[in-house]
């Protein structure tokens, strides 16, 4: 079986360290195990910068041949659904994509959000599970409905260089923030999964009604407590934050809110005070701040936690190169992951 990665817990906790370990030894310097001649084929059904940029370079780190596919432009548009008739715009179906696409190359990888309007289809995360379902090669999860793992990497890796190779017990609050639309819950899941998953004591700090997929936030818990960190839900914003020496903010729509998004649009819209500002972090234990980019500054954010030595973001966002690098420079090894 192919070693996918699609909600960056593959690995597991060692494995996952090892990875964020690699990338900062690779960003001060390590010489990269190149891979010349191996392709990699990326298909972009939605936009990008970080992750396709930094895809990309990495690609050019490690001597791999990057193919990147946008259908509906550069490629043709995908019909998704099993046994569709397909009499509709879309002229190849993604079985027949995934399999011709995975002959070609040895690593495939796609990106594709979540739609907000049918819960049963976002958790079924359909284009991922079928790259997964029909290729024979390794699948790299680039965002899909429910998880973004690559950003999980560069999370991780940022928390190790500020904190230390040893996140175990180290308190981080991930806090909803506000913004003018309705946002997939891919990014605040990963955080979720990625702290829980090094042991980390993990605040989630929302407004009612903000919620994330339960079943998520349960298997967090899980991975928490057998790390040895802790999984909280709180309504209070400041609550919350006290004590942080992390606070990561992102907009998310909540999981219940399937079905109501115009009466969430104005719940939303009553919610600008949980913008992230100085006095708030004031509240944290010298607290770093992190977003993963693009960001609605002054809405989500104040500038002056943005350009203060406060914000780890660009850190963070500069990580997604080498994060990318040492997690494919191990997929094309002999032993994708440490697997203690």
């Amino acid at each position: 079986m192919p070693s996918h990665f699609i909600d960056g817990t593959e690995p597991g906790p060692f494995g996952v360290s090892d990875i964020a370990l690699r990338a900062l030894e690779l960003r001060a310097g390590a010489a990269p195990v190149r891979r010349p001649g191996a392709r990699l084929a990326a298909m972009f059904l939605n936009p990008s910068l970080r992750t396709r940029t930094s895809l990309e370079a990495a690609c050019s780190v490690l001597g791999i041949h990057p193919i990147v596919l946008e259908p509906g432009r550069t490629s043709w548009a995908l019909e998704l659904r099993e046994g569709a008739v397909m009499n509709g715009d879309a002229a190849e179906h993604v079985c027949d994509a995934v399999r011709v696409l995975s002959s070609y190359v040895d690593i495939l990888a796609v990106r594709a959000f979540a739609g907000l309007v049918d819960r049963d289809v976002d958790q079924a995360d359909p284009v991922i599970k079928a790259f997964t379902d029909y290729s024979p090669v390794p699948v790299v999860n680039l965002e899909s409905a429910r998880f973004h793992p690559l950003q999980g990497l560069a999370d991780t890796a940022t928390w190790m260089s500020r904190l230390g190779p040893d996140l175990q017990g180290q308190p981080i609050t991930l806090t909803w923030a506000p913004h003018p639309k309705a946002l997939p819950l891919a990014v605040p899941h990963q955080v979720l999964m990625s702290s829980a998953l090094q042991g980390m004591h993990v605040t989630v700090a929302h407004p009612e009604g903000m919620d994330l997929d339960p079943a998520i936030v349960s298997r967090a818990e899980n991975l928490a407590d057998g790390a040895g960190g802790s999984v909280r839900i709180t309504h209070n914003q400041e609550e919350g934050l006290r004590g942080a020496r992390v606070v990561v903010a992102k907009s998310w729509s909540g999981f219940s809110g399937y079905g109501r998004r115009a009466e969430e649009a104005e719940r939303r819209a009553s919610l600008a005070d949980w913008r992230i500002t100085n006095r708030k972090l004031d509240l944290t234990d010298d607290g770093g701040f992190m977003h993963c980019l693009p960001v609605r500054r002054n809405i989500v954010v104040d500038d002056a936690v943005m350009d203060s030595h406060r914000s780890w973001v660009y850190e963070e966002a500069g990580l997604r190169l080498w994060t990318t690098t040492a997690l494919l420079e191990g997929m094309l090894s002999e032993v994708p992951w440490n697997g203690r």
